[in-house]
Order: C-alpha cells, then sequence, then structure tokens
C-alpha cells in the first residue's frame, strides 16, 4: 500500500475508534482509583509513513490545573508498552486490519516521550511494515 492511501485511512474519527478519548478516564481509573486524578488526557494521532514504517502518536494533553511534569511522563513508554487499557498491542493489531491484505505491520515498538510543549507530550509508536 503506498503512503498516501495509507495517509487517508487515519481520519480523526477512525483514530477515535481506534483509541478512545475515555480510555484515559479508564487507565487513571485503573491506576488511581479514580479518573479525576490523572494530570493528563491521551488522543491517538496519525504521525505519518512511509514504505518501511508508519508512526502512531500518543498525544498527552495537560488537563486544566493539573501540571504535565516531565517526570511524570518520562517512564510512560515502559508502562504503556504492556498495560492493557492502553493496549498498544491491540492498536496495532487494528492498524494492521485497516492496512488491508497488501500491508503488513511486522512489529512495533514506543520511542521515548517528547515534550512539545508544557502542555503536550507525545509518545511516538513506531510499527514496522511489511
Amino acid at each position: 500500500m503506498d503512503t498516501k492511501a495509507i495517509d487517508t485511512l487515519f481520519t480523526s474519527e477512525t483514530l477515535q475508534q481506534l483509541f478512545p478519548k475515555e480510555r484515559a478516564n479508564d487507565f487513571f481509573e485503573a491506576l488511581f482509583g479514580d479518573a479525576s486524578e490523572g494530570a493528563y488526557d491521551i488522543e491517538l494521532v496519525y504521525g505519518g509513513s512511509n514504505e518501511q514504517r508508519l508512526i502512531m502518536e500518543l498525544h498527552l494533553h495537560e488537563r486544566p490545573g493539573c501540571c504535565l511534569a516531565c517526570n511524570l511522563t518520562q517512564g510512560l513508554p515502559q508502562v504503556f508498552s504492556r498495560h492493557p487499557i492502553i493496549n498498544v498491542s491491540g492498536i496495532v493489531a487494528d492498524v494492521d486490519k485497516l492496512l488491508g491484505a497488501s500491508t503488513t505491520c511486522k512489529e512495533w515498538s514506543l520511542g521515548y516521550t517528547e515534550q512539545r510543549s508544557k502542555e503536550l507530550h507525545v509518545i511516538p509508536i513506531n510499527i514496522t511494515l511489511i
């Protein structure tokens, strides 16, 4: 599948189906016992692709009145990679289904947390395509 075709797959509606906004609250409910204790909301964003790789991004948006400190987000790739509510492997499996038979997700890994602004930190999901 060419990159232009891949680009058209990941509309905002599709991304919200792959990672509903409520999942952040479910994560904090499991972690703290109260969803309102979470410092950020999580959004799945399409980051681009080429013939060998597709990038999805988990955008962590600071919640009003909260602080999205670097020390809160630096260890998240390790946590998110295995947490059943975040379910990165499930996201990648769903992406694989969307790609169809012509392209397959071979493996994935989470990159390091990137601080793009005080209010936005990003964790890339790097997906190898075959």
